[in-house]
């Protein structure tokens, strides 16, 4: 291929003249205008019993969209700066507690928010992501409420369990909710906000009446969203009256995110020489696997999330590499409760604007404006990062994570999974199933039995695979069926550094 001039004129370093940089403001101030409007027109279509609660909602959407139009899309490269001295704290220099009472004493002061917005379709299931079994016929939900209730009666607290739903998943999950009547542990629950697609075209929202029934036209925006729609459920004040402190917010589907009581002592009880920080990221070494999560940095003198979608294009492969940012964000988040509120109220929020483009199923083009919740990590004072070992990260993202958790890998303990003691070395193996193992279902169907993963450096399975009982795999294994064949590990197999293709011959690997 011949040279393509076209990528290079972006990169150029020339000032655009003044006249279109008028032109743009003057464009965005008419799609601010023009915005405003179609607000004003949609708040006229509700009933007026629900009027407040839509005014709450669309100022927040108006204020969104109106940093979109404001901000640059990326960062400035060359503004990036090292990151200061203390600015990411090592797990282990945190120390350990051990005395009961004082443990008791600090989870008081604690209360443990999950996201629970995500729906389980990237998996083919149906419903909240987190009804889907993990282990055990245990779903998500169940591992969580037993963590919560273990830790109670342990230490003989009350800590409560927060799940923030969006209006997709609400209504399941207070259906589910019921079988935990005798569950102790104060479950509270709120839903995100809901804001409008904007079609990508005109810049206006596509819905055209509050009272239509059409979920389309409506999304979550993300679960930057937390803190104001925490405290417009009324429950951020309820916590602050009730004594509580610090929030610890993580994903419902990470079954690393359990409450730590290092991290808690060190936000809670700050040695002498230091203040206690209003908000802290836990943050863990980066692998091949983990190239795309968000990252910390020194920007304009602040600590900044930045994530993929705010690095300029020429800038990707820098920021994928390991070598140059070295760890990323687990989202695992500790938060003081008091400073949320005084961030909230005074319209202090700061995040940086992550934008989405969907495809709908009647063919249109649409954009959704979303927030990280690690982003406020600039709003607030003394945050710092805390590099965790990798096993306070365990994502469910795909039946590969699933495949894992399911696996003698993992010994469960009271809702907790850790890494098994019978692995020699602490790290996870990469595992990539193919298309056919994507949905649940099919991925079930696909195994008699999970097979032995204590000794499996690296697992790659692609085309029509099925798997027998008792099967063990160990070093790297590669199992790949082309087109039209089919391949049947059979049971009791010990398939070590092997790689099985095609006609199911076996070759030394």
């Amino acid at each position: 291929m011949g040279p393509q001039p076209v990528h290079r004129l972006h990169s150029l370093d020339h000032k655009p003249d003044e006249s279109s940089e008028e032109w743009k403001t003057s464009t965005k101030l008419e799609a601010l205008g023009s915005m405003e409007g179609e607000l004003a027109h949609l708040l006229s279509t509700c009933k007026p019993e629900t009027l407040n609660h839509n005014k709450t909602e669309l100022s927040g959407f108006r204020n969104l969209f109106a940093r979109f139009l404001r901000a640059k899309p990326t960062v400035d490269w060359s503004k990036i700066e090292p990151l200061p001295e203390g600015a990411i704290r090592p797990y282990k220099s945190l120390g350990h507690v051990v005395d009961k009472e004082l443990i008791a004493s600090q989870l008081r002061k604690l209360v443990v928010v999950k996201l629970n917005g995500g729906l389980g379709t990237s998996m083919g299931c149906k419903g909240p992501k987190s009804v889907i079994s993990v282990r055990n016929d245990l779903t998500f939900l169940d591992l969580t409420m037993q963590q919560i209730q273990t830790l109670n009666k342990t230490y003989g607290v009350d800590v409560p369990l927060v799940l923030m739903n969006s209006f997709n998943t609400n209504e399941d999950t207070q259906k589910v909710l019921k079988k935990y009547a005798n569950v102790k542990v104060s479950v509270h629950t709120f839903s995100q906000s809901q804001y409008p697609r904007i079609n990508r075209e005109t810049l206006l929202p596509i819905v055209k009446s509050l009272e239509a029934d059409d979920n389309e036209c409506w999304y979550p925006p993300g679960h930057g969203n937390f803190y104001e729609a925490f405290h417009n459920s009324g429950l951020l004040d309820k916590f602050l009256a009730d004594g509580k402190e610090y929030c610890f917010l993580s994903n419902i589907d990470n079954m690393g995110a359990t409450v730590d009581l290092s991290i808690l002592n060190f936000v809670l009880n700050p040695s002498p020489d230091q203040t206690a920080p209003e908000f802290l990221m836990e943050v863990t070494d980066k692998t091949r696997a983990d190239v795309k999560g968000g990252t910390l940095i020194q920007y304009e003198g602040r600590l900044m999330l930045l994530e993929i979608a705010q690095v300029p294009k020429d800038y990707v492969d820098e920021f994928k590499s390991i070598s140059k940012f070295r760890i990323f964000n687990t989202n695992n988040l500790w938060a003081k409760l008091d400073a949320m509120r005084k961030i909230v109220v005074e319209n202090k929020l700061e995040m940086e604007v992550i934008v989405n483009p969907k495809h709908l199923d009647r063919g249109l083009d649409v954009i959704q404006l979303e927030t990280a919740a690690g982003a406020a990590i600039k709003s607030f004072s003394g945050a710092v990062g805390v590099n965790v070992p990798r096993s306070r990260f365990l994502p469910v993202k795909k039946t590969s994570d699933l495949l894992l958790l399911m696996s003698n890998l993992y010994d469960i303990d009271n809702g907790s999974l850790t890494l098994s003691h019978q692995r020699s070395f602490p790290t996870t193996p990469l595992v990539k199933l193919g298309s056919s193992f994507d949905k649940v279902k099919d991925y079930l169907g696909r195994f008699n039995g999970i097979p032995d993963l204590l000794e499996l450096d690296h697992l790659t399975v692609s085309g029509d695979v099925w798997f027998g009982k008792d099967v063990s795999l160990k070093g790297t294994v590669i199992i790949i069926a082309n087109h039209g064949d089919r391949i049947d590990i059979p049971p009791g197999s010990i398939l070590e550094n092997k790689i099985v293709s095609g006609n199911l011959r076996i070759l030394e690997h």
